[in-house]
């Protein structure tokens, strides 16, 4: 089953529950934080942490190899900046280097030097995300 016939947030809610029962993926702060210039707010979910984890091992899958830059990129917002126009900020860069680090210990994905550098899924990463597309498909 490809991961790309079965809508995507919940295959994200899915895969961050998943995530929660491996002890080396947590948040590692004490406090809510913002995870980049563009928010105006912390996240409010409690699970944020797993669910961006989650949408980057998708992202891995869809576009990978991908490097902290991209990710940043593409986990960015509009930021409004009161009356001049909005512009597009890139997320936070520590926060992505540091859930890519977790999911790596984790063994979820793996660095490579060719043909891009960056990281991409592991096998294990892929088999997860495999095992769970195809039970959303069977539920639906």
């Amino acid at each position: 089953m490809d991961i790309r016939n079965v809508e995507p947030n919940r295959l994200i809610e899915e895969v961050a529950k998943e995530l929660e029962g491996i002890e080396m993926i947590k948040y590692p702060y004490k406090v809510p934080i913002k995870t980049g210039v563009c928010c105006e707010r912390p996240f409010q979910q409690s699970n944020f942490w797993y669910l961006r984890c989650a949408a980057i091992l998708r992202q891995l899958y869809l576009r990978g190899p991908l490097g902290v830059s991209r990710l940043r990129t593409h986990f960015g917002k509009r930021r409004r900046r009161g009356h001049a126009p909005p512009k597009h900020m890139k997320a936070g860069g520590k926060f992505i280097r540091t859930m890519l680090q977790q999911l790596e210990q984790a063994g979820l994905v793996q660095k490579v030097e060719r043909p891009r550098k960056g990281r991409v899924l592991a096998p294990k990463g892929t088999a997860l995300l495999h095992r769970i597309a195809k039970k959303i498909a069977k539920g639906a």
